[in-house]
Parts: C-alpha cells; structure tokens; sequence
C-alpha cells in the first residue's frame, strides 16, 4: 500500500488541518509514493523501536519528532540521531498530534479508560457532572493510570464534576467548568493559580494519560491490507522510593 494512501485514510479519520498552528502533525519522514506493508503505532519513537522494525516500516506516533524549528542535523544528539537511522532503513514517519487529541484521544481516555460520560466536549476538554469521593477517585485515577501516586492541588472532600484534557493541558485552567481538572504536566505556579480560584487539579502524568494512543490507532487501521503492531514506548521518568 502507497504512503499516501495510508496517509489518506489517517486524513479521513482524523483532519490534518485540524491541528493546532504550533503543531506539526503530518508527514516527518517518508516518500508518497513508497510502498509500506507493515505499520508500527506507537506514542513516542525510539532508537530500540526503529532498530527491531523492519526497513520500509511506517511508524505512525502520536509526538511529532520534528517539532519546533530545526537549523542543523548533527547526528550526535536528538532528534536527528533517529532521523538518521530512519533514512538509513527508508522507513516513514507520521504524527497524529492534536488533531487526533480533539477528535480521538481526549474522549477515549475520559469515557472508554475513566468510565465517565461526557456531557460537555470542546476540542481539548470532556466533562462530565456526578458525584465522586475524594479517596474514591484518587484510587480509581491511580488504578486506570496505573500511577502509584498521585500530586493533588487543593483536594475536596466532595467532587461534583470532572474535566480532563490528556497530556499538558494546564494552560486550559481558564476554560474548565468543573470541580476538578484531570491533566499532565501542572507547574508549580499552575497549582498556585489553581488553588487562588479553588480549582482541584490532578496531575494524572503526560504518558499515562496518552500511552492509550497506539491502541486507539491500531483499531483504525485495522481495515487496511496491513500488519499494524502496537509497540509501547518508554516513559523517561522513573519512580524511585528513597
């Protein structure tokens, strides 16, 4: 199956032009026109993940591995130390970033992974309205995340509506209509914003909350005349106990 076909198919899905305009979802390595029989989906690339694929796989990521601008490849650091192994397999690269958070990611983790209905749904926010203790849900997060533990920002007793956006959503405070905000990545002057307007956050973990990606898209490509293989990337932060 041609490059573009597939690329076709991941359009339809979910609109490239939906992207935010800091992204950069879309192509990163490859050639249109290039045959691909075998598919690696997957939320991050790594060196292990391209060495084990075999030459002309496509990789489709969540994470653009180009992101942001790039003046110069020195094949030493990152990122073009994996481009360059890329090119030397001929293999391809596409990033379903943001477009695929607003049309896939944010509610299959709220709804399929938390078991919460959206009654409420924008492009990087679902939430939900019911009636959740506060021990009850932390344990809840921390089994569906599998987080051993959780960084809470002013906890309440009696929660009676939820919001989460997937990966580092905190810049989205302003837009949250709920008791409590689900996301990854909060800062420490975001928990003291959060606290001065009496805002629960969770920080449920930027790869927690998006390792889902893959198996997500490896049932949309399963109607394709393909081998998709669901391959798990590394989470580069370690949890240690002192």
């Amino acid at each position: 199956m041609k490059l573009q076909e597939i690329y076709n198919h991941l359009n339809t899905i979910s609109p490239f032009l939906l992207q935010e305009k800091w992204d950069n979802s879309g192509l990163i390595v490859g050639e249109w026109g290039r045959e691909v029989s075998e598919v690696v989906v997957s939320l991050d690339i790594d060196s292990d993940m391209i060495e084990d694929a075999k030459e002309g796989t496509l990789f489709v990521v969540h994470h653009p591995l180009i992101f942001g601008k790039l003046t110069q490849l020195d094949f030493a650091k990152y990122p073009a130390n994996l481009l360059e192994k890329m090119i030397l397999k001929k293999q391809s690269l596409i990033a379903m970033h943001t477009n695929f958070d607003k049309t896939h990611l944010n509610q299959y983790v709220f709804e399929k992974v938390l078991g919460f209905k959206a009654r409420q749904q924008s492009d990087f926010l679902c939430t939900a309205s019911g009636e959740w203790e506060l021990d009850a849900l932390l344990s809840h997060l921390k089994e569906k995340f599998a987080l051993p533990t959780l960084k809470v920002v002013n906890p309440k007793e009696k929660i009676g509506s939820i919001a989460l956006c997937t990966g580092a959503g905190a810049s989205l405070m302003d837009e949250v209509e709920a008791d409590c905000f689900l996301t990854g990545d909060i800062k420490y002057h975001d928990a003291m914003k959060a606290m001065s307007e009496n805002l629960m956050m969770v920080d449920v973990g930027h790869y927690e909350s998006e390792r889902f990606f893959a198996e997500i898209m490896a049932g949309e490509l399963k109607v394709l005349p393909l081998l998709v293989i669901i391959a798990h990337s590394k989470n580069p932060f370690h949890s240690e106990t002192l």
